[in-house]
């Protein structure tokens, strides 16, 4: 939850295998639980996540959750400020969200958050994760997690994203690779010696950890 989930390269969605479903959800919910006590102002001690940048995120971000829970979505961490504060009058915190029962045509899922909120849906098979995680317009950072590195190497492949993690997000490295997106997500790339030239094209960078 970098930058409370302020950053373009965010995770915005997970999907998970449904054998592992509910213990990863359970395993997220502490998480967020936990880190709702660590937000709020970065002059006090052992604050770890600060507020939403401005007081119109923060009203989308309440939007969007209210939207997927008026279509049957469940809130299960978060939804609110966290404890201790008040929204607006404290500053604009807003607790670490996990949402179940969402799906592709739900805001939360097909629009880009800008906030700390994470919907996770279930999976059944590889073909069915590939083809949800690049349903949609938006195509910037993707991250494959899976002790099997053959099928983690063969999703990454044939995941839309301009970046691609493998057993790790986020990471660009020393700023040699072109960075950039696919689909929605920009036009060109920055970084790298052949920066100029990739502007022309829309390259993948896949980083794997074992």
């Amino acid at each position: 939850m970098v930058n409370t989930g302020q950053v373009c390269i965010a995770i915005k969605r997970v999907y998970c295998h449904e054998s592992i479903y509910y213990d990863f959800v359970q395993a997220l919910v502490e998480q967020a639980e936990e880190a709702a006590s660590t937000v709020g102002s970065g002059f006090d001690e052992g604050v770890k996540y600060g507020p939403i940048n401005n007081a119109r995120q923060l009203e989308r971000v309440k939007e969007l959750i209210e939207d997927a829970v008026a279509q049957g979505a469940t809130v299960v961490a978060g939804g609110g400020s966290p404890p201790g504060t008040t929204a607006g009058t404290d500053g604009f915190f807003f607790a670490p969200t996990i949402l179940t029962g969402v799906h592709e045509g739900m805001r939360i899922v097909d629009e880009e958050q800008f906030g700390p909120v994470l919907p996770v849906m279930p999976y059944n098979t590889d073909e069915e994760a590939i083809s949800r995680a690049n349903h949609g317009e938006y195509g910037l950072g993707a991250s494959v997690w899976t002790k099997d590195m053959e099928a983690a190497n063969m999703i990454a492949n044939r995941l839309d994203a301009g970046s691609v993690w493998e057993n790790c997000h986020g990471n660009l490295g020393s700023g040699q690779l072109p960075f950039g997106g696919r689909k929605a997500s920009g036009l060109g790339r920055e970084h790298g010696e052949t920066a100029d030239l990739a502007c022309y094209t829309e390259s993948v960078v896949i980083r794997a950890m074992k």
